[in-house]
C-alpha cells in the first residue's frame, strides 16, 4: 500500500498502525497466558484425588444451586477467572445428590460437614432435593455437622437437616419468610415518553404489571400470597421436623424476632440458642478443634481430616459419562430457563433446541420413554409450542412422557408439560400461571420530545403498522389483541386435552393465577407430588421396564467441534490451575443484590423474541 501524502493522512496511518501492533501484542500476550496455564496444568504432578481413610466429606455448595448449568464460552471463563471476575458460580443440583449418595456408603468417608453459607440461590423444591439427599445419607448411622458464620433462610434450611448445628458466637441467622418482590418502571417510561403496547388475557397475569404501574396490583397481591404461604407453611414444617421443636414454637420465634433482638445483652447467635435452632455458639478454632477430635487431624497438621465434597465428586463421577448405547434408555430432557424462539445454549430454553433433543431421544430405538425436567417461568408462546408439538409426536410413537418440575414450571413452563402423559411436582414447585400477553414498547412520544418524527406511506391498512418509533396503527392492535385471546383459549385447550377436564372447568383455576404444586395437585393440574428420581421410575413403570434393566441417557445439546476442543483443552488443564475465591451470600450488599435483580429483569425483557408477540411467562421469583 501506497503511504499517504498528506500530514493527516501520514498522522492517521501511523496511528493505525501503532493501535494494530498494540492489538496484536495484547492477544498474543492473552495465548501465551493461557498456553502457560495449559502446560501448568499438564506438567503439574499427580493430580488423583485419593480420599483420606476416616474422612468428614466437606459439604460446601457455592453460588447458585442448578438443575442445568448455563453455559459460558470457556476461553471467557478463564479469562474471568484469571482476572478475579468470575461472578456468581454455579453447582449442579444432581452433582451434590451423587455426592451424597456415594458417600453414604463409602467406609472411607465417617461424617458430614455442611458449610451451607456460600450459598447464594437456591429454589425451594430444590432445597427439599438435598433435605431427602442429606437425610439418605444420615440412614448410614454417619453422623453430620453444619457451621457457619452466617445463616440466611435458606442456608439455615440446609444447615438444620444435621445432627448438630454451630453458629459463630458473633454471627447470627435471618429468617424473614417468602416475598415477591418486583421493580415498577411506569413512572420511569412515562418520564421518556415510552408508549408501552400490553395485550393480555387473564386477571392474574401480572408479568406485564412493572411496565404499566409502580405497585402491585391487589389481584396479584392475592395470588402471590397465597402461593408463598403454601410455600412458608411448607418451610416452617421442615424446620420443625428437623429441629425437633413445636412448630408453634417457630412462629413465635420468628413472630417474636425483632423484640429479642431489640435484648442488648443477648448476641444474635444465642437467640438462635435459646430458641434450638442451633445447638451450640463455636468460632472456627473450636469447630476445628471438635472435628479433630471426632475424625483426627490431617496429614500436614493444619485441620481435621476431610475430603472436599467438589474433590470427592472427581472420585466418583467419571470426567466423560458413559451411558451403554445398546442398552434401554430412559431420556432425560432438561428445560431451565426462559423460554425463546430458535436455538439457545444452556441457561436458556431454546424452542428449536428442546424440540430437536426431544426429535433425537424419539428416533433413538433404545429410547423407551422420556422425562422432560422443566425449570422455566415460560416464555415465547410460539417456542413452547414447537417443544409440545415435538412432544406429542413422541407420544405418538407409543413413547410414554413424564413432566417433572422444578422449583418453576409456571405458564410456558406448564404449557409444554400439560400434555405429559403424567406430571411429577414438588410441593413447593410454582406452578399453573394459565395466561397469554403480548407487550411492544414504542417511541414515538420520546422522539417528538427531541425533535424527531417518523412518517410515510403504505399500500394497505396495516403496513407499517409496527413501527417503534411511530406506534402501532389500531388495526394492528387489533390483530394482536384478538391473536392473544385466541392464544389464551389455546392454552385452555391443551391444558383441558392434557389433564382431562373441560377448557371452562380450566378457566377457573387459569387466569394467569399461579399455584404451589401441592395446591396445584389438588387442583387435578399435577398428578403427583415427588422427586426426579420418582419421575423417572414412573417412566420406566409406563414404559414396562425394571429400574436394573434401563439408563438413563441426559440428552445434551450437541456441541460444535469449536466448543468440544475449547470444552476438553480448558476443563482438563486451565479449570486445575485458576484461583477459588470464596462467595458468601451474606457479603453481596442490598445494592448489589438490587442491581442483580434489576440485571434480571432487563435480561426477562430482551427475551422477548415471540414472532407473534405472544407471551406466556410467569413474573413469580422469589426472594
Amino acid at each position: 500500500m501506497d503511504k499517504p501524502s498528506s500530514a493527516a493522512g501520514r498522522f492517521f496511518s501511523t496511528l493505525w498502525s501503532g493501535l494494530d501492533i498494540t492489538r496484536r501484542v495484547f492477544f498474543n500476550l492473552i495465548f501465551l497466558l493461557i498456553l502457560l496455564f495449559i502446560l501448568i496444568g499438564i506438567f503439574s504432578g499427580d493430580s488423583k484425588v485419593k480420599v483420606p481413610k476416616g474422612a468428614a466429606l466437606v459439604f460446601a455448595p457455592k453460588g447458585a444451586i442448578v438443575e442445568q448449568s448455563k453455559y459460558v464460552d470457556p476461553i471467557q471463563k478463564a479469562m474471568q477467572d484469571s482476572f478475579g471476575n468470575d461472578g456468581v458460580p454455579e453447582e449442579n443440583l444432581y452433582d451434590l445428590i451423587e455426592i451424597l449418595r456415594n458417600a453414604k456408603d463409602d467406609k472411607r468417608i465417617t461424617s458430614l460437614v455442611i458449610y451451607p453459607q456460600s450459598i447464594v440461590s437456591i429454589g425451594p423444591s430444590m432445597m427439599e432435593d438435598l433435605r431427602d439427599a442429606i437425610n439418605d445419607f444420615k440412614t448410614s448411622g454417619k453422623k453430620v455437622y453444619a457451621m457457619g458464620d452466617y445463616f440466611s433462610q435458606n442456608q439455615y434450611y440446609i444447615a438444620s437437616l444435621a445432627d448438630e448445628v454451630y453458629l459463630h458466637p458473633y454471627g447470627g441467622l435471618f429468617i424473614e419468610g417468602y416475598s415477591r418482590v418486583g421493580t415498577y418502571f411506569k413512572s420511569m417510561l412515562e418520564k421518556a415518553k415510552v408508549t408501552v403496547n400490553v395485550f393480555r388475557v387473564g386477571t392474574y397475569k401480572s408479568a406485564v404489571e412493572p411496565y404499566l404501574r409502580d405497585d402491585m396490583s391487589d389481584y396479584a397481591k392475592e395470588a402471590n400470597l397465597a402461593y408463598l404461604n403454601d410455600l412458608w407453611g411448607s418451610y416452617k414444617a421442615d424446620i420443625a421436623t428437623a429441629r425437633n421443636i413445636e412448630l408453634a414454637d417457630f412462629n413465635t420465634f420468628v413472630d417474636n424476632f425483632a423484640g429479642e433482638m431489640s435484648d442488648r445483652d443477648t448476641e444474635w447467635g444465642q437467640v438462635a440458642v435459646n430458641n434450638k435452632l442451633v445447638d451450640g455458639l463455636k468460632t472456627r478454632p473450636q469447630f476445628r478443634d471438635m472435628m479433630i477430635g471426632m475424625v483426627g487431624e490431617n496429614e500436614k497438621k493444619t485441620s481435621y481430616k476431610q475430603i472436599h465434597h467438589r474433590d470427592y465428586l472427581k472420585v466418583v463421577k467419571p470426567p466423560v459419562p458413559f451411558v451403554n448405547p445398546k442398552s434401554q434408555k430412559i431420556a432425560l430432557i432438561v428445560a431451565k430457563g426462559v423460554i425463546q424462539d430458535g436455538r439457545k445454549k444452556e441457561g436458556a430454553i431454546g424452542g428449536d433446541t428442546v424440540a430437536a433433543k426431544i426429535r433425537k431421544a424419539r428416533k433413538d430405538k433404545n429410547v423407551k420413554a422420556i422425562v422432560l425436567r422443566v425449570d422455566s417461568p415460560g416464555g415465547s408462546a410460539f417456542a413452547s409450542e414447537v417443544i409440545r408439538q415435538e412432544l406429542l409426536e413422541a407420544k405418538a410413537q407409543g413413547l410414554p412422557v413424564i413432566a417433572s418440575m422444578g422449583t418453576y414450571a409456571a405458564s410456558g413452563g406448564y404449557w409444554i408439560s400439560a400434555n405429559a402423559d403424567q406430571i411429577w411436582a414438588r410441593p413447593t414447585t410454582i406452578t399453573g400461571s394459565i395466561g397469554i400477553f403480548g407487550m411492544i414498547p414504542t417511541f414515538e412520544k420520546t422522539l417528538d420530545w427531541v425533535g424527531i418524527h417518523r412518517d410515510g406511506v403504505g399500500t394497505t391498512e396495516v403496513a407499517g403498522g409496527i413501527d417503534t418509533g411511530r406506534g402501532i396503527s389500531e388495526p394492528v392492535k387489533n390483530i394482536i389483541q384478538v391473536n392473544i385471546e385466541k392464544g389464551y383459549q389455546r392454552f385452555l385447550n391443551i391444558v383441558a386435552e392434557g389433564r382431562g377436564m373441560t377448557p371452562e372447568e380450566v378457566d377457573k383455576i387459569a387466569q394467569g393465577r399461579v399455584w404451589s404444586g401441592a395446591k396445584a395437585k389438588e387442583l387435578g393440574l399435577v398428578d403427583e407430588l415427588g422427586t426426579l428420581k420418582d419421575a423417572i421410575n414412573a417412566a420406566a413403570e409406563k414404559a414396562g421396564i425394571a429400574e436394573a434393566k434401563y439408563d438413563v441417557w441426559k440428552v445434551q445439546r450437541e456441541l460444535t467441534k469449536e466448543e468440544q476442543l475449547l470444552q476438553s483443552i480448558f476443563n482438563s488443564s486451565i479449570g486445575e490451575m485458576l484461583t477459588d475465591s470464596d462467595v458468601n451470600a451474606s457479603k453481596l450488599s442490598p445494592s448489589l443484590q438490587f442491581l442483580n435483580a434489576l440485571q434480571t429483569e432487563l435480561e426477562t425483557l430482551q427475551s422477548y423474541n415471540d414472532p407473534n408477540h405472544a407471551y406466556v411467562l410467569c413474573n413469580c421469583e422469589l426472594k
